[in-house]
């Protein structure tokens, strides 16, 4: 192994770096950081790090991995938050150990998009109808799972549905458990049915390109165990939700609620259920998948809204013949930068003088977000007013923590690329021209400071290829935004040689990224076989 590789070790709660001496210091090569989350609003929060910021320096440790979600906003705290920065920092100066702030949250970005939630990344609808009722427009509700509500069932699955695994044995209608009607579906025994523990209910629905629709089911369960309850609609390119959608092991009847886009498909088979069940009930009642209109609807720069009629001849004007349309709970439920898709679109409301008419059926094109997995929002990746929050990040987390190295979060950037400001670019040239900007605003605050990322959206052995989860075009090329100044934080346990060759023939320091959550020791000796010749 040569002086240019370096290993992370990683403890809950803790993250071990030896790391080699980077260009232009003179205070040794040998590195271990602890990583370090907190809420520095909270004084007894830092009371908890100062003091294993004091165990750690008894340990060896010489510096911290710092992170707090506030970073992503913090003009406007109240005055202990900064005094919590200062008195850790004086803390960590006696100690001799170095903080080293987690910034740029690009891909879990919902921290940063505390200061504006329409910064969000932004998915597109086209052409929707809307429908307008008195002085308002809105999109009808009509249900594309009409046997959604598990009333009645032939021989082999229940009405209105396309395939089910083991009626009879591990699902079947129960008039016993139901949230509306006669009956509900249940799903139990697993394994009964299949090998596997597949228990899945699927129906082929049509789609129309590009709209948003709305999945919606009442669900009760009682012991589930060893397995997620999802719902996916599935096409040949891949799934267009990657939302969890929260089922408990055991809850009372609720209802759960996913909100997606159809993207350029024309249908998508809907798949209910478990994969590998092993244990416990659910019961799924009063299914619905419908169009809507605004759910998250986004507005800013690369985001238009246009409102036309229905035959395309006239375009509506806002303020004129519509007043401003915006969805009032985006990006604020339960806190900012924090999303929920389980509320109503908010209507077209008319102007007094408006040219549209009561029963006028209109043509309605917008951008929205979405969630991935469990809230995950990614935020724009071009859009100007971005990378002034940025900015401000870098300013005060400089004056305030005066740290020599920034670790940039670029990660799993999961929804990317649609909106009219990528002018058709590939999102791995956005990519590229994102983390270059990125970079260059921490110099231009912070001259000479060091900048490490982390390795997955760079690596086309990793994340930075086509058909990445909802972004669009290929990632391909996004490495070429990266100088060779910038160290890499290689996570790539999967296809480690490769990526660890990668990055060494670009000119890269690397940091290796050994799990916690498996075999440490035999993963750090694959990781050590891996550098072998590189």
């Amino acid at each position: 192994m040569n002086r240019n590789t370096i290993i992370i070790l990683f403890f809950a709660p803790l993250l071990v770096f030896v790391m080699p001496l980077f260009a232009g210091e003179s205070d040794g090569g040998k590195r271990l950081w602890v990583y370090a989350p907190v809420n520095f609003q909270v004084d007894k929060d830092t009371d908890r790090l100062i003091a294993l910021l004091k165990r750690s320096a008894k340990a060896g440790y010489n510096g911290a991995v710092v992170t707090d979600y506030k970073f992503g906003k913090l003009d406007g705290r109240p005055r202990h938050y900064y005094r919590n920065l200062e008195r850790t920092r004086q803390a960590a100066e006696q100690l001799k150990i170095e903080l080293i702030p987690a910034v740029m949250p690009i891909g879990y970005s919902n921290s940063i998009l505390q200061n504006n939630p329409n910064l969000a990344a932004g998915l597109p609808v086209k052409d929707c109808l809307f429908v307008v009722s008195g002085t308002e427009a809105k999109v009808p509700q009509d249900n594309l799972l009409p046997g959604g509500a598990f009333e009645t069932a032939a021989r082999r699955m229940p009405s209105g549905w396309d395939w089910i695994d083991g009626f009879g044995a591990s699902t079947r209608l129960d008039r016993q458990h139901k949230h509306s009607g006669q009956s509900s579906l249940l799903m139990h025994d697993f394994r009964k049915g299949n090998s596997h523990g597949n228990c899945r209910v699927v129906k082929r629905v049509s789609l129309k390109p590009f709209h948003q629709y709305r999945f919606t089911m009442w669900v009760k369960t009682d012991a589930l165990g060893g397995s997620e309850f999802k719902f996916m609609p599935l096409t040949a390119a891949g799934p267009l939700n990657y939302a969890n959608i929260g089922v408990k092991p055991t809850q009372d009847w609720k209802r759960h609620r996913v909100v997606f886009n159809s993207l350029n498909n024309k249908d998508a088979k809907i798949y209910i259920g478990v994969w590998s069940g092993r244990t416990g009930s659910i019961w799924i009642d009063d299914v619905r998948l419908e169009e809507v209109g605004g759910v998250n609807l986004l507005r800013r720069d690369g985001c238009p809204i246009h409102v036309r009629s229905s035959d395309g001849s006239v375009e509506y004007q806002e303020g004129r013949d519509y007043k401003r349309w915006a969805d009032p709970k985006l990006g604020n439920i339960p806190w900012l930068g924090d999303y929920d898709d389980d509320h109503d679109a908010p209507p077209i409301r008319l102007t007094t003088n408006s040219r549209i008419r009561d029963g006028d059926r209109l043509r309605v094109s917008f951008y929205h977000t979405v969630m991935v997995y469990d809230g995950q929002v990614c935020c724009s990746l071009v859009a100007d007013e971005l990378f002034t929050h940025l900015r401000r990040q870098i300013e005060l987390i400089k004056r305030y923590l005066k740290p020599k190295r920034y670790f940039m979060s670029h990660d799993e950037i999961r929804v990317a690329g649609y909106d009219e400001l990528a002018k058709g670019r590939p999102a791995g040239k956005l990519l590229a021209e994102n983390v270059g900007r990125c970079v260059k605003l921490i110099h231009d605050v912070h001259p000479g400071a060091q900048v490490l990322v982390w390795s997955d959206m760079f690596d086309p052995h990793h994340n930075a290829h086509d058909n990445y989860y909802l972004v669009r075009g290929t990632l391909a090329e996004s490495w070429l935004g990266l100088a060779p100044s910038v160290g890499i934080m290689n996570w790539n346990g999967g296809k480690s040689k490769q990526s660890l060759a990668f990055f060494a023939e670009r000119g890269h320091q690397q940091i290796i990224a050994g799990y916690y959550d498996g075999d440490v020791a035999g993963n750090i000796r694959k990781w050590r076989a891996a550098t072998e010749g590189v």
